[in-house]
């Protein structure tokens, strides 16, 4: 029979020390175990009418040690205690003790199996348990959690543990669903009771961000979380905050240092306020920028710098500015249109932090952002992530843009990558795509620069 250890006397006060832990010994298994006899098992005791001595003597033999075991993996499963259990190459002791505990020699062969049926009318014959082999199991080796209690409320626990992800925004919500379920929580707390505080350090941290104006990572943790070093590289916190920033912040998968580091400048956390900087041309509103600017050169302009005078640059008389990925367009920009050339800024790639800082500054104050980058999928991507952080417009970078382009362009590589979204132009996406190919900004510099010549304005 099937013993409840919550209703049944024996599972309360009435259990022996089994012969083997007395000892000390690790019992002998063969194969996987999934629960083990306790190495010091509650309080012994004798209720129920079980005989406790007795019973240490019988089942509690160190060679009866695996039969035990199977016996409470049985019970934890919910299973009845009924047909054989088999042990493959058993020792002397263990065949012995089955002779004991059965009063006859066991069947001859390789193997040692054992009728439960006739092991729990022995125990019951003998009055060594009355309640037979489930109650004696537990006199023995206490109280059975049953596993689908025991995932039940586990599962309540990790519930509990991903609760504070309940008070992100709607933005990040896609971001705390797939937490849920893709199992990098576990990964990284291994239990609900460690998973609970790193779960609310993360969504802490994820309200704060992004910082405005940027600062590192250090000061960022000191000022909200636990200590400066809250967010520091390899820890489990760092890795899930990270999680949600590239959710946060449209920020594409990589890897590698660099990666990681572009990655924490998109939400405006910054190893130093030094290496992030951004390419511009001809922004005019310090006297450094309107030297370069009489000049008709291109000024590199770090995050220090951008943070510690804003605002930097004055919104332009045209009231636009031009972005571009490529350093090349903005190289020739410069040498074709010297000081004529309107404004510009240069993402090369991602988005920097000095970047992002330098265009909200701009866009909070009226300046219309005009966009172009590579026709491709990374050229996409980069454009979306910069769309979470400044409203922009196309610069000769929607479909009809693209198809010109392929017309034109003899020879242009194959397109790699998965597809992205062009929310700006869903036809772009559709005609990438189509054509399969990539065009480069340098494919399409002409254009570009007939686009800022004195002619178009």
């Amino acid at each position: 029979m099937d013993v409840n250890p919550a209703t049944d006397p024996s599972a309360r006060d009435g259990r022996v020390l089994p012969a083997h832990a007395a000892a000390g010994r690790e019992a002998p298994v063969d194969g996987a175990v999934a629960d083990t006899v306790p190495a010091v098992p509650p309080e012994a005791g004798d209720r129920a009418g079980i005989d406790t001595g007795r019973l240490g003597r019988l089942l509690g033999d160190p060679g009866l040690a695996w039969l035990v075991d199977r016996v409470r993996q049985r019970m934890t499963r919910g299973r009845p205690l009924t047909g054989s259990v088999t042990l493959s190459a058993p020792d002397a002791s263990q065949r012995l003790a089955v002779e004991r505990l059965l009063g006859r020699a066991p069947r001859a062969g390789g193997s040692l199996s054992v009728r439960l049926d006739t092991v729990d009318a022995v125990l019951r014959r003998s009055g060594v348990s009355p309640d037979g082999l489930a109650a004696a199991v537990v006199a023995l080796t206490g109280p059975v959690a049953f596993r689908a209690e025991v995932r039940a409320e586990e599962e309540r626990a990790w519930a509990e543990a991903y609760a504070p992800l309940g008070a992100l925004g709607a933005g990040l919500a896609p971001w705390a669903e797939r937490v849920r379920g893709d199992g990098l929580v576990r990964r990284l707390a291994r239990t609900p009771q460690a998973a609970g505080p790193l779960v609310e350090a993360a969504v802490r941290a994820l309200h704060a961000l992004p910082a405005s104006p940027p600062l590192s990572r250090a000061t960022f943790a000191a000022r909200n979380l636990s200590g400066a070093h809250a967010l520091d590289e390899g820890t489990p916190l760092a890795t899930l905050v990270l999680s949600g920033i590239r959710s946060l912040t449209g920020f594409p998968e990589g890897s590698g240092a660099q990666w990681r580091r572009e990655a924490w400048a998109s939400a405006g956390l910054l190893k130093d306020d030094l290496s992030s900087t951004v390419l511009t041309l001809n922004l005019r509103g310090v006297p450094p920028l309107d030297w370069m600017a009489d000049a008709g050169e291109p000024a590199v302009l770090t995050l220090g710098f951008l943070t510690r005078r804003a605002p930097v640059a004055a919104v332009p008389a045209t009231g636009t500015v031009h972005i571009c990925e490529n350093p090349a367009v903005l190289s020739a920009a410069a040498d074709t249109l010297g000081p004529a050339c309107p404004p510009m800024v240069c993402l090369q790639g991602q988005p920097s932090a000095a970047a992002l800082t330098l265009l909200r500054d701009l866009s909070a104050r009226g300046a219309g952002l005009l966009y172009h980058g590579d026709f491709d999928w990374g050229g996409v991507r980069i454009a979306a992530a910069l769309a979470h952080s400044v409203p922009w417009r196309p610069w000769r970078y929607e479909a009809a843009h693209y198809r010109a382009a392929v017309a034109a362009v003899a020879e242009a590589p194959e397109l790699t990558g998965p597809p992205a979204a062009t929310a700006w132009d869903p036809a772009l996406a559709v005609a990438l795509v189509e054509h399969g190919v990539r065009i480069e900004e340098e494919a399409v510099l002409d254009d570009l620069l007939a686009d800022l010549g004195p002619g178009s304005r």
